[in-house]
């Protein structure tokens, strides 16, 4: 999925999407005029998404989460004054996602959001102290080119509606001109939203492997207090950690298992989510519960077992993770969490462990600090690249 060094000129993005449009009507995607008695599009109907606040949208918001993602990864020229090129992103983010921009050429924004984080090399040049400047470390049954390790922009543009994700990312792209260079772009997709506790407010998507996918995570406002959002330094106040990992997966191979082998390597129930120990998808599983013949009823190599939050001694990490068919069917893996060490912990403990590792082999990776919220008066990324003057 590694795009060109540069970013797409106007002429050839206009292009790009105008043969889309041509494409989609040629389908009969879409139709000039919607007879009366049809229903307006969802697209239409979606409530918009405010882009400001004390935190960035499309972390905790919209709930559920869009079912379409755009992540693109890209790098910042050395003589870049990031300040400003940030306060023109967010200045963008604000005038796409109302829907007044003519670069989103006529779609409406629907609940489109853009969250928008700096990597660890950016963060090192504002304060190497705050948090987030600590780069990603290595580990086993990676793949990961050089082009696709690190970066110092995440630009994640989720979205109802698919056709959004290339306009706004040209756009943005666009915005940034020769101050960034792209260095490479995933898209993913989110099935339905399935109940996993009793009908009440917690649910989650299936992934590829046909399993309930980020059961267990921060969800209510106290969680995302304790475990989500950080509370400094003032620069950082109301921001978080991310981290982005792609990854491709054996589905030939997970296929050849029984259900009850799949099962196995979960942890978990396929079709309900409920731990192998019993009780609900969203409680605990219990991991000292046994057969009457001695063996754990979640194996020790359970994927449920070896990333379980509390056996690592971590908190607790939010995903939004999309499956994805291009370039091979997979998973894309993104986290947030107060504190990089959730992560990097809990895959410490996995590797070499872990049974559901077996069937992954990442081939991108980079963390972000997720900025905080922004709004007219305070330009995103203000308060740690406030020392920067104008690009040069």
């Amino acid at each position: 999925m590694s795009r060109a060094d540069s970013p797409p000129s106007r002429r050839t993005f206009l292009g790009a999407t105008g043969a889309v449009a041509a494409t989609g009507l040629t389908a009969g995607c879409e139709s000039p005029a919607p007879k009366p008695n049809r229903p307006p599009s969802s697209a239409s109907t979606t409530q918009q998404v405010s882009p400001t606040g004390r935190h960035q949208a499309g972390i905790t918001l919209p709930q559920p989460a869009q079912p379409n993602l755009l992540a693109v990864v890209a790098d910042v020229g050395d003589a870049v004054a990031v300040g400003p090129l940030l306060a023109e992103l967010g200045q963008a983010v604000r005038t796409l996602t109302a829907g007044t921009d003519p670069r989103l050429l006529g779609l409406p924004p629907g609940d489109l959001t853009v969250t928008i984080g700096v990597g660890p090399r950016l963060v090192r040049r504002a304060d190497p102290s705050l948090p987030g400047a600590a780069d990603l470390p290595r580990f086993s049954r990676e793949r990961i080119a050089p082009q696709a390790r690190g970066g110092d922009l995440l630009l994640q543009i989720c979205a109802g509606d698919p056709l959004l994700l290339p306009v706004v990312a040209a756009a943005l792209l666009e915005q940034g001109g020769h101050r960034i260079r792209e260095r490479w772009r995933q898209s993913g997709r989110r099935g339905p939203n399935i109940p996993v506790d009793g009908g009440k407010d917690l649910s989650a998507p299936r992934n590829l492997l046909g399993f309930i996918d980020g059961i267990v995570g921060p969800h209510t406002a106290a969680e995302h207090r304790r475990h989500l959002w950080l509370t400094g330094p003032a620069p950082v106040a109301g921001g978080t950690i991310a981290v982005v990992r792609r990854m491709e997966l054996d589905l030939p191979r997970f296929t050849a298992l029984s259900v009850a082998d799949q099962e196995a390597v979960f942890g978990r129930r396929r079709a309900t989510g409920v731990p192998l120990s019993g009780g609900t998808a969203a409680g605990d599983p219990n991991l000292g519960a046994k057969t009457p013949d001695g063996r754990y009823l979640v194996p020790a190599d359970a994927h449920v077992r070896r990333a379980n939050p509390n056996v690592v001694g971590v908190g607790l990490m939010l995903r939004r993770s999309y499956s994805t068919d291009e370039p091979t069917p997979g998973l894309l893996f993104i986290s947030f969490q107060n504190d990089l060490r959730t992560f990097t912990n809990t895959l410490a403990r996995m590797d070499g462990s872990d049974a559901l590792l077996r069937f992954t082999t990442t081939t991108a990776g980079a963390t972000f600090l997720i900025l905080p919220g922004f709004d007219q008066q305070h330009p995103l990324g203000a308060k740690m690249f406030h020392r920067e003057g104008r690009s040069r």
